[in-house]
């Protein structure tokens, strides 16, 4: 009677675990680590950081910096790509997010070409596409005539690049700036 007694009372402390396959576990370990590691977007920057920026493209005054008009899982992605910069001493901003239609057709129709897209064509009119520009002594360069800011387009393409997203500039058209999620538009949309 004694070897039972002492036989169940010890089995109340030995529970087995439940199997869970492998691959499970992994797949429940990567989610966890991805929300965990969930970035907030930085809070909105005062408009004397933009001077210079608007005063050499007139546009972005009206330029829509609002991360929450972007897709939950680019703004991750961006926010990542931020953090890297910033470790790499070239701190971003947000020059512009979500683009409206009609603001995209005002864009292509500029005489000073910034996008060749017209409404519709643009990644930025479905949340999947930002222009960020280096800041030096708080303020935004936009000039990749500058050296520094040109070095600080060119870490930001790697980085991009390197994080699977597409770089404006590799393209014929150089929009240095310019990031916007990997893979066709229509196939994105279409995915959506």
């Amino acid at each position: 009677m004694a070897v039972i007694a002492v036989t169940l009372r010890f089995n109340s402390l030995h529970v087995l675990k439940p199997v869970i396959p492998q691959e499970y576990v992994q797949a429940l370990h990567i989610q966890t680590t991805f929300a965990e590691a969930k970035l907030e977007p930085p809070a909105p920057l005062p408009p004397d950081v933009f001077v210079n920026a608007i005063a050499a493209r007139p546009g972005l005054a009206t330029a829509d910096r609002d991360w929450s008009k972007l897709n939950p899982q680019f703004v991750q992605q961006v926010l990542l790509l931020m953090k890297k910069m910033q470790e790499r001493g070239y701190p971003l901003a947000l020059l512009e997010g979500y683009r409206s239609p009609e603001r995209q057709d005002d864009l292509a129709q500029l005489a000073n070409v910034v996008t060749k897209a017209k409404g519709g064509q643009s990644k930025h009119q479905y949340g999947i596409a930002v222009d960020l520009a280096p800041m030096k002594d708080g303020k935004v360069v936009i000039s990749e005539k500058d050296p520094w800011a040109f070095d600080a387009y060119q870490a930001l393409g790697e980085e991009a690049v390197a994080l699977g997203l597409t770089w404006g500039g590799k393209w014929s058209f150089k929009d240095y700036g310019h990031i916007e999620q990997t893979g066709s538009l229509a196939v994105l949309v279409k995915n959506k």
